[in-house]
C-alpha cells in the first residue's frame, strides 16, 4: 500500500499535479490542497533533469574541409544562437569540451 504525501508545512494531504516547463517539458510534483505548498522528490527531479538531457543533445557529424575540419551546426542551434554564415566566433577549450561564442 502506498503511503500518501503530508504537507510538511500543514500536514494536509498533497496531490499530485502535472505542469510543464518554459521548454515544454511535462512534470509531476505534489501540491498541498491546502496552503499550496509544492514539493518534487527526489526521482521526479531526476525524471525532468533525464528529459533535459535528452532534449538538450544535439548530434553533429565532423568532416574534412581541405587541411582543417568543420562541424555543421543543427538547424534549431543557428536559429537559437542567430549563427550567420562567414561570421566569426571564439571557441574556448574547456575541461569537458569546447565552449563557442557567438
Amino acid at each position: 500500500m502506498k503511503k500518501e504525501k503530508k504537507c510538511s508545512d500543514c500536514g494536509t494531504k498533497m496531490i499530485k499535479v502535472s505542469s510543464k516547463t518554459p521548454d515544454g517539458i511535462s512534470y509531476n510534483y505534489f501540491k498541498c490542497s491546502k496552503c499550496g505548498e509544492e514539493i518534487l522528490n527526489m526521482s521526479q527531479l531526476h525524471e525532468v533533469a533525464e528529459k533535459y538531457r535528452n532534449m538538450k543533445t544535439y548530434h553533429a557529424k565532423i568532416s574534412k574541409w581541405g587541411l582543417s575540419l568543420g562541424l555543421r551546426i543543427p538547424k534549431e542551434l543557428v536559429k537559437k544562437y542567430k549563427f550567420k554564415a562567414n561570421k566569426e566566433v571564439t571557441i574556448i577549450p574547456e575541461k569537458e569540451g569546447l565552449k563557442i561564442i557567438t
